[in-house]
């Protein structure tokens, strides 16, 4: 229990923690929320909502411009930290809306299968409006990350997560698959708007969300936003873009499969990614003993891992039964080849923090790239012939390829250091 307490007061542990709780209730009441869903709607439905909610994911990346990792990365050194964020906020705000506008009115050549949101002026509207508030709530969680306090994510997922459990039972008698994404939508607004009206001015006195545009403090850091935004956006596009290629090649209900197995992975990948983000935290405060951090978040990293990848492959099968006997029979596999990647995910996420404090952006683009395309040509040319675990097999393989370079990578880079 002192050892215990001591790591909690650490901010590396701290942050790491509240990160990995944030993400566990997020996924878990997410489950819970596919489940509810699950029952009350059918397999078409969920595998277009899944679609969908991938596609406002996918925009929102695209909308925050790098800045996520900008405002970890010099918030906690900014002169003006209300303006810094507000800007952020602002232009964000607008590329979000621009972004969604392109996304509806270019449905017939990008994914025809959603066509039928271009066709419903509500739905459209409402698309729109969704897309602009969840890229504005992933940002707000890295202000929480810079300023060391996450255990405001935590609240933030928590309300996001528990308010849209019960808003399908109300919204499937009037909008069926789009009461998926009003229920995620209409979630993330509330958990915004109480972060910014609450939780912000806590841990930055006097905060406004006021719209505002400081093109001064805009250009101090867009090199670095530049290059963290290819580089996010690319590192996000295989599980963001792998919904929408798989409900056009294989049909909604495998989509559903896939989408279902993914979210249940999606729990070990939180934690490499909860602790790398932690690490960028405080190596942004203290570079000097980046060094030292860094071993401690492998350790910490792979001491948390291994038994989450031994436990979720050995329940697997009870997880996925939920969701419906289908789920269990046609994701299983696919579950087990994507766990045993969060192996080669820890190594990775900790060299991208190492990347981003020490200012190799253009690595870190490279790596970025070559992953990317390397998961989504391969799952494109084998998705037809092996479904959804091929697409799996080759997640795992590239993975696997890039953790070979980082491990050597990282052991060229710290042997120097002691």
């Amino acid at each position: 229990m002192t050892q215990f307490r001591k790591h909690i007061k650490d901010p590396l542990y701290r942050n790491a923690l509240f990160l990995i709780a944030s993400s566990v209730v997020a996924t878990g009441l997410g489950f819970f929320f596919w489940t509810v869903v699950a029952r009350l709607y059918t397999e078409t439905d969920v595998g277009f909502g899944a679609a969908i909610i991938s596609a406002m994911s996918l925009l929102a990346v695209l909308s925050r411009l790098g800045f996520g990792f900008t405002i970890i990365r010099f918030l906690p050194k900014a002169k003006a930290p209300e303006e810094m964020i507000n800007s952020c906020f602002t232009l964000s705000g607008l590329v979000s809306l621009a972004l969604a506008v392109i996304f509806i009115i270019g449905l017939d050549f990008w994914s025809p299968a959603l066509i039928f949101i271009k066709n419903n002026l509500i739905f459209a509207t409402a698309f729109a409006v969704f897309v602009l508030v969840y890229a504005l709530q992933g940002l707000m969680a890295e202000v929480f990350v810079a300023k060391r306090r996450a255990e405001f994510n935590l609240s933030m997922n928590t309300i996001f997560s528990l308010l849209k459990i019960p808003l399908p039972f109300v919204l499937v008698s009037f909008f069926y698959t789009f009461g998926i994404v009003s229920s995620w939508g209409i979630a993330s607004a509330v958990a915004f708007t109480v972060s910014a009206l609450w939780f912000v001015p806590r841990i930055l006195a006097g905060y406004k969300p006021l719209p505002k545009l400081n093109w001064g403090i805009l250009k101090e850091f867009w090199r670095y936003s530049a290059g963290n935004y290819i580089a996010s956006v690319l590192q996000l596009a295989p599980p963001l873009v792998l919904p929408l290629l798989i409900v056009n090649l294989l049909g909604p209900a495998q989509n559903a499969y896939f989408y279902v197995g993914w979210r249940i992975a999606g729990l070990l990948f939180i934690i490499p990614v909860a602790v790398s983000q932690s690490l960028l935290a405080e190596g942004s405060h203290f570079e000097d003993r980046l060094h030292v951090d860094v071993g401690r978040s492998i350790k910490f990293t792979f001491l948390i891992l291994i038994p989450a990848i031994i436990l979720v492959c050995l329940l697997g099968k009870w997880l996925l039964l939920l969701f419906g006997e289908s789920y269990s029979t046609n994701a299983l596999l696919m579950l087990w080849v994507l766990g045993a990647s969060g192996v080669f995910v820890g190594f990775i996420s900790i060299y991208q923090s190492i990347l981003r404090v020490e200012g190799r952006i253009r690595e870190l683009v490279y790596l970025s790239v070559f992953t990317a395309a390397a998961v989504l040509t391969g799952s494109y040319f084998v998705a037809p012939s092996f479904g959804i675990v091929g697409v799996a097999y080759v997640w795992l393989g590239v993975q696997g390829v890039v953790s070979l370079y980082v491990i050597q990578a990282m052991r060229s880079r710290l042997r120097p250091q002691g």
